[in-house]
């Protein structure tokens, strides 16, 4: 029995409790978090948040680490969980602002800036501090990394930290799961939603998505004027990115040839086209009328097939550069990178990872995968140096000090910003320097989980002995009502805002909704509304930026008034 007992409450000779009464107490806070976790009612989940509350309810029962164990093992987690948050979001960062995607993520920027506006009020009248006010923020809009970034704040303004931030956050987290949805029926009424006509409407992929994704198509070409002109001489006439991958000639069952620039189109011939959804219809207007064929049944020559890049000399290099039609008779039509089709442009540079579409004759793509690598054992192996040197060029931009004017403080980026800036920016430059940062999506997501996981147990174990005190007052409730207030607001005048002034499709907003609250369990919700990936896209469209923004705009918020 007391061997049992000092498992529990640390053995009393050894400092922190032992080694052995850390790990086993972590592991299973952690253990009973995720098992319950998987929990879900009305389709909806807490997910990690329940090792959150596993944590205090340990912490409660005096089931703890030593403050200072708890404090490294905290940041540490948080560390982790960043960086590979920012190494996930890196490569598609910047590319998010180009046009489609810059007015969803100025969208973004006025919904985190009116909840920051309402958290602010809200501290003005009802008197709470700004920690508090910080770790309700962090629940009501569902950002663990705020969290993070909030205790870190004031931890390096007052050298302690402040319980009552995980308080908030735990209180207010559920109903920032909740209110989110409630929020997205509430504007479906409002908004006098025709779900059939939405569907329509997502499914073409116009409108601010149209930039953000590719579509193949089939055209036969009967305008006369082109007739004897070359693919070439076309996309100079239309000035529009698009990819011709298969031709079927006039009068023939035979699939010709892979298509390049130099292929001569004819009045009859059929192709299918790749593209994004804006210039379907202007290409269609140029080269003739839409046709429907099956290319299976064409000649079984030419066949598609998803080839991996896998070879790191690949990683920079652009699709005019490998010469593969050329060289093997081979033709890219889209290249897949993170879930996100692009059109295979020749100055496109292929990362490591990518996914690309190739068409050709059996020998033509054994070709390709050779150049390519195409061999997923390459990639399981993980890429360990980026990270490492990443997380430790992190650390070091955490602490420079940048002194803004009005600000009693310099303001740091501190262990939040810090690695995630940097793994940002490696995830995005490091392909066209030639520097290898990729990691599989598993590979990252055990990264990625394992420290948040570590993150929230500590947390909930430094909050749990003061949580039940709080929580079970009408404080607590008031808490929870500023936190409600803070979810449903900014997004049903986000909402309305995008409906009316950005003219977005429902699945399109309530994707971009979610992406701003960096809310999986409502993305969930959103996807099951429909059968179209426009909630999908949109959501990881705005989720990288919108993720940087949190966490910087909450420590501004700490360092300036805490």
């Amino acid at each position: 029995m007391e061997i049992i007992r000092n498992l529990f409450y640390g053995f009393p000779h050894l400092w922190g409790g032992g080694v052995a009464h850390s790990v086993m107490i972590l592991a299973l806070v952690i253990a009973l978090g995720l098992a319950l976790g998987k929990l879900k009612v009305a389709r909806v989940s807490l997910g990690l948040t329940w090792v959150l509350f596993i944590g205090i309810l340990f912490g409660y029962l005096s089931f703890n680490l030593d403050e200072h164990l708890l404090h490294f093992m905290k940041e540490f987690g948080l560390i982790l969980f960043v960086y590979s948050i920012g190494l996930q979001v890196g490569p598609g960062f910047f590319s998010s602002f180009k046009k489609g995607g810059l007015s969803l993520n100025m969208l973004t920027i006025g919904i985190i800036a009116l909840s920051i506006v309402t958290t602010l009020i809200i501290q003005y009248f009802s008197g709470e501090s700004i920690t508090t006010m910080a770790g309700i923020l962090s629940g009501a809009v569902t950002n663990t990394p705020g969290l993070g970034a909030a205790q870190q704040a004031n931890s390096d303004i007052n050298g302690v930290d402040a319980p009552e931030i995980a308080m908030g956050y735990a209180l207010t987290y559920p109903m920032g799961v909740i209110g989110v949805i409630l929020s997205f029926l509430i504007l479906r009424f409002l908004l006098r939603i025709n779900s059939n006509q939405e569907e329509k409407v997502a499914e073409s992929g116009l409108g601010q998505l149209e930039d953000l994704t590719v579509r193949p198509f089939s055209v036969e070409v009967s305008n006369k004027m082109i007739d004897g002109k070359t693919v070439k001489e076309i996309r100079d006439i239309l000035e529009r990115k698009f990819v011709i991958s298969r031709l079927a000639p006039k009068g023939s069952d035979r699939q010709d040839t892979v298509v390049n620039g130099r292929t001569i189109l004819h009045v009859g011939d059929i192709v299918n086209v790749i593209s994004t959804p804006k210039d379907v219809d202007p290409i269609i207007a140029l080269l003739g009328k839409p046709a429907e064929i099956n290319w299976d049944d064409c000649d079984k020559r030419l066949i598609s097939r998803r080839v991996l890049v896998t070879k790191p000399n690949i990683n920079g290099t652009t699709l005019h550069q490998l010469k593969l039609r050329a060289n093997f008779g081979a033709n890219v039509t889209r290249v897949n990178r993170s879930g996100v089709d692009l059109v295979a442009t020749p100055n496109l540079k292929l990362q490591l990872g990518d996914k690309l579409t190739v068409v050709g004759s059996e020998m033509a793509i054994n070709h390709t995968e050779k150049l390519l690598g195409n061999q997923l054992k390459r990639l399981n192996y993980p890429n360990l140096i980026p990270i490492f040197l990443g997380i430790a060029l992190g650390c070091f931009v955490a602490n420079i000090p940048i002194d803004l004017p009005g600000f009693s403080h310099a303001v740091k980026l501190g262990l939040t910003g810090g690695p995630l800036v940097v793994a940002i920016l490696i995830g995005y430059f490091g392909p066209k320097y030639h520097l290898v940062t990729y990691n599989t999506i598993s590979a990252n997501l055990m990264l990625r989980e394992i420290g948040i996981c570590i993150f929230l147990a500590s947390v909930g174990l430094g909050a749990g002995k003061e949580f039940f005190s709080t929580a079970l007052t009408t404080q607590g409730l008031h808490w929870i009502l500023y936190g409600v207030i803070i979810t449903m607001l900014p997004i049903l005048i986000g909402g309305l805002i995008g409906r009316f002034a950005l003219h977005l499709d429902y699945y399109t907003l309530i994707g971009v909704l979610a992406g701003t609250n960096t809310n999986p369990p409502a993305l969930a919700y959103a996807n099951g509304l429909t059968s179209a990936d426009s909630p999908s896209v949109s959501y990881a469209t705005v989720y990288p930026f919108a993720m940087f923004l949190r966490i910087i705009t909450i420590q501004i918020m700490v360092i300036a008034l805490g």
